[in-house]
């Protein structure tokens, strides 16, 4: 081989290899954009789930209050129901 031929051959390879470099770079970019993309989602299915979370809680909370109502309610009719037994 002539000095010639093997400066083309190492001038090819080298084109090549930085290709292959910019071809690396593109799909490690491309990677790291859906993870942060999958990264993203899952923050907001998180803050979704926790508003979802303390609206149960609400709702749990808004039974017991209406659970001791009702519970007082019958009380009081009982009360009023044995005093007009006892008249």
């Amino acid at each position: 081989m002539t000095l010639k031929t093997t400066l083309k051959l190492t001038a090819a390879a080298a084109s090549m290899a930085i290709l292959a470099g910019c071809a690396t770079n593109a799909a490690l970019d491309e990677v790291r954009q859906t993870a942060e993309s999958a990264q993203a989602d899952a923050a907001e299915a998180r803050s979704i789930a926790m508003q979802a979370q303390n609206t149960a809680n609400q709702a749990q909370r808004d039974a017991q209050a209406a659970l001791q109502m009702s519970e007082q309610n019958r009380e009081e009719m009982n009360r009023m129901f044995q005093r007009t037994m006892q008249k």
